[in-house]
């Protein structure tokens, strides 16, 4: 899933075949393999904590994919079990309300791990080593020919999360879509098999096109803790200020009367993400908007430190009250597991009814009756 990250929302809900109340549903998450940046914010987080207090709807749950994420940190569990806090801080910090959606553990819901296993028998081994998304994280890794079997069959653990809570719209990253595309073919099958019991999801991209995959301070295409390219929702100011004045920018732009280029340069595919006609008032007086900034810069006559500037200004006011609400989270955190507990109790009863209705449509529910 997951930057990140994966969200869902359901539209209607079919336990074998008779369809129940239209409900709405989001279900979406992140592995806790560090600390969340600012690409996990403008991908998914922001938009999470705009759904849940829309009130539009009736169920939001919010999963720390552990599970997952020890398919390639098997042997750093330690690692995985710290990055859980981190991840739960950055969640509350960012406005994810625990009265208002249900923040749980993957590995707390077992129902997701039988759910995988039955789901496994629907996919080829051939299908998932095509996946793209797939292909690209394991030549990230460096896994060669040993791969572990749990990354491999990623895209049918993510299908078990999505199915588990009846979701059917997916808001995900553009390179999130390949998986999506797994879990709706997988979804087909099962259907096809057994009678319509699962929700066929469906991909919801960021409306704002510079959200669908943030690139790194270095100018890389992706922001990625591995590559260290990456801007903390708990960056200090100071972390924060260094990192936007060493960014990437145009290498052809070297004296300020050269012609830049916007639509490759970070600084401004940041500001695409982040500025707000409000701050140009407040920190750019003489440009109206983005759009005068960047005619400017593409004409000639605009240096890079005076873009730098104000991007820093603006991410260090979209930041801020993030990074005082997490350090004031972060003085309780009991309390914060406490929050985890009762939520994957929330979202294990709610697995489990998926899980019975999939035992059911299978007729592996042999003993139904003695219950």
């Amino acid at each position: 899933m997951l930057k990140n990250h994966a969200a869902y929302t359901m539209r209607s809900t079919q336990r074998l075949g008779k369809v129940n109340s239209m409900k709405n549903v989001i279900l979406t998450g992140d592995r806790p393999t560090g600390k969340l940046h600012i690409g996990h914010y403008v991908g998914s987080l922001r938009r999470r904590v705009e759904m849940q207090n829309s009130g539009k709807f009736e169920k939001i749950y919010i999963m720390i994919a552990d599970a997952q994420a020890l398919t390639d940190n098997f042997d750093n569990p330690d690692k995985v079990r710290a990055n859980i806090t981190e991840v739960a801080l950055d969640y509350l910090a960012c406005g994810l309300d625990p009265k208002k959606s249900t923040i749980f553990i993957q590995s707390h819901v077992a129902e997701l791990t039988e759910l995988t296993f039955y789901y496994m028998n629907l996919v080829t081994l051939s299908r998932l080593e095509r996946n793209p998304t797939v292909k690209t994280e394991l030549k990230l890794r460096n896994f060669e020919s040993s791969i572990p079997m749990g990354f491999l069959t990623y895209p049918v653990s993510q299908t078990a999360d999505i199915t588990a809570f009846k979701a059917d719209t997916v808001p995900v990253g553009e390179d999130q879509l390949p998986m999506l595309e797994q879990a709706r073919e997988i979804v087909r099958s099962f259907n096809n098999l057994y009678g319509e019991t699962l929700i066929e999801p469906k991909a919801v991209l960021p409306e704002n096109k510079s959200c669908l995959r943030l690139p790194g301070t270095d100018g890389m295409a992706k922001m990625s803790k591995s590559l260290g390219n990456c801007i903390y929702l708990s960056d200090s100011a100071d972390e924060i200020k260094r990192k936007v004045m060493g960014m990437y920018t145009d290498p052809n732009h070297i004296k300020v009367t050269d012609p830049g280029d916007t639509k490759n340069n970070p600084t401004f595919i940041y500001l695409d993400a982040f500025s707000k006609p409000e701050h140009f008032e407040r920190y750019l007086p003489e440009y109206a908007n983005l759009d005068e900034l960047k005619a400017h810069y593409e004409r000639g006559g605009l240096g890079d430190m005076k873009v730098k500037k104000f991007l820093n200004a603006v991410m260090q006011e979209t930041l801020e009250p993030i990074r005082t609400r997490r350090e004031e989270l972060a003085k309780d955190l009991p309390a914060i597991w406490d929050i985890l507990y009762e939520g994957s109790k929330k979202a294990q009863a709610v697995a489990a009814e998926t899980l019975a209705d999939v035992k059911k449509a299978m007729k592996i529910d042999y003993f139904a009756d003695r219950k």
